[in-house]
């Protein structure tokens, strides 16, 4: 149970995700789809492993089952606390409302995450595409990665996939009771989706780890409706994180 998945086109072998390599890496991802059974399975076993605490708002449920039916893009915003964060939403989508949209979820992790090959079948079936932080490999250098990301994100959405990031880019090793500082890439990819006809909606998670490190989630209400440009954007976002913090780290207790 515990082997790698593997997710390798037998013919040809996916780019090695590395800066340099960033185009390739792109171009990869930019319609890369794990087959639906292994990611359901992958999925299945991390929920059965990590048992995760699924709440949810007054109607927040009832609301994502209305826009998986009315087939509608949705943006999943997420706070950061762990490193093992990743693996745990997979828990929880398996867990909640969403199972039906797995195979459909592309989620960002960061490039070092792809480095280890056993590791890396397993995230590529969890849908995951990779970044290329600033922090890692310095802004200016990494600014263009971030418009090919963006594109990539876009062009999913368009194509009826949903996207889940934390975007607040780092684990919170300071206080993860508030919500960091988020930049504006989240703000942007709303936007252009949007533009796109994509329709996206923002749905925020908020996640805390409890007394044995059970993590525990709580889904705040959907949001149609926001702002035009992209730093408003990003402040809403912010907003609307911290009450679905809120909310996960108030179910615990």
């Amino acid at each position: 149970m515990n082997a790698p998945i593997s997710t390798a086109d037998p013919v040809a072998l996916p780019p090695s995700v590395e800066f340099d390599n960033r185009d390739a890496v792109y171009e990869y991802y930019r319609t890369h789809r794990a087959p639906r059974t292994r990611a359901r399975l992958f999925y299945a076993i991390t929920a059965y492993r990590k048992r995760p605490a699924v709440h949810y708002a007054e109607g927040a449920r009832a609301a994502i089952r209305q826009l998986i039916r009315d087939n509608r893009r949705m943006i999943i915003a997420i706070n950061h606390v762990s490193v093992e964060d990743p693996r745990t939403v997979a828990a929880f989508a398996w867990r909640s409302v969403f199972r039906p949209r797995i195979g459909h979820i592309r989620v960002l992790a960061k490039d070092e995450l792809f480095t280890e090959p056993g590791q890396r079948s397993r995230i590529d079936v969890m849908g995951a595409i990779p970044v290329f932080r600033g922090k890692d490999h310095g802004a200016r250098a990494a600014y263009a990665a971030g418009q090919q990301l963006m594109d990539v994100c876009v062009g999913r959405m368009v194509d009826g996939d949903d996207l889940a990031l934390f975007p607040e880019g780092t684990c919170n090793e300071t206080d993860p009771s508030r919500v960091q500082t988020i930049g504006t890439g989240i703000g942007h990819i709303a936007a252009r989706a949007r533009n796109a006809g994509a329709a996206p909606v923002f749905v925020f998670l908020g996640l805390t780890y409890g007394p044995g490190g059970r993590a525990t989630f709580y889904l705040d209400e959907p949001l149609p409706d926001f702002p035009e440009r992209p730093a408003q954007i990003t402040r809403v976002v912010g907003t609307r994180m911290q009450r679905a913090l809120d909310g996960a780290i108030a179910a615990v207790r």
